[in-house]
């Protein structure tokens, strides 16, 4: 694989930080939701933008990936030089490292793109440009096949990947943000806002649908307590069924019972 034309990488560099096993959450939904697109794409190209210090997230895309996907390979793209010298040593087939930021320097149009705690650190007002840059690099849906293009998956999780927070975007744009926790570490669903992606976390106050959402979670939560004594699990389950009265889930049990539940976008966006 080629990179593009070089030039000058946009965006800043990050703190770097990173564990094993942080985006495992992340990566098990982005390979069963997206799987079949990076089956039939002639090139399942997945970037794993903004790795970090050590290479670790990138190794393990790659492996999570080819569960799903055999032909599936990674570029990790990373900002700081140094960084990207570092995780060199970790290249194999399937696996390169690159320079660069969010002009995403790989050759064609990528089938996926995490983007996992890079927003972070950005003005809440420099989001939607990042994602529509991202969004324009995306493989393009094609109808005549049923494919829905690329994926952009942006988020924020714990130092340890207990609790995630993700945006999942189209080429055409957001369509679903994702909750997602290790339910024996949760007191209530609302603990989840610290992990709110830049898009939403300013905007978890009264009046802001995010706010709402999580207000009736914590709600539905506390109604599920009788299914405690069958476990944390079956007492989301049953919480995240009552939220789909009055919210658009879009998912079903089998996620649930991972800790997950997805909403779509429009019922979440910031109020302008």
């Amino acid at each position: 694989m080629t990179a593009r034309a070089a030039s000058r990488p946009v965006g800043t560099v990050t703190r770097g930080t990173t564990n094993p096993n942080r985006l495992r959450r992340m990566d098990r939904w982005i390979a069963a939701v997206h799987g079949a697109e990076l089956r039939r794409a002639t090139d399942p190209v997945a970037v794993d933008l903004g790795y970090g210090a050590a290479p670790w997230t990138a190794v393990e895309l790659l492996a999570r990936l080819r569960t799903v996907a055999p032909r599936a390979r990674v570029v990790g793209v990373e900002i700081e030089p140094a960084r990207v010298a570092a995780a060199r040593p970790y290249e194999r087939e399937g696996l390169v490292f690159r320079h660069g930021g969010f002009e995403v320097p790989v050759q064609g149009s990528p089938a996926l793109i995490r983007a996992a705690n890079v927003l972070r650190q950005y003005d809440e007002e420099q989001v939607a440009e990042v994602w529509q840059r991202l969004c324009v690099r995306l493989a393009p849906a094609n109808p005549a096949t049923g494919s829905r293009g690329g994926l952009l998956v942006e988020g924020t999780c714990d130092e340890i990947g207990r609790r995630h927070v993700w945006v999942a975007l189209g080429p055409e744009g957001p369509r679903t943000v994702t909750f997602a926790t290790r339910l024996g570490s949760l007191d209530r669903p609302s603990d989840l806002a610290e992990r709110l992606p830049k898009a939403l976390i300013h905007r978890n106050v009264p009046g802001e649908p995010v706010h709402a959402f999580l207000r009736d979670f914590d709600r539905a939560w506390a109604s599920a307590a009788p299914y405690a004594s069958y476990g944390a699990r079956q007492r989301w389950i049953r919480a995240v069924r009552d939220l789909t009265a009055g919210w658009p889930v879009a998912d079903g049990v089998t996620r649930w019972r991972q800790g997950e539940v997805t909403v779509r976008w429009e019922a979440l966006a910031p109020r302008r």
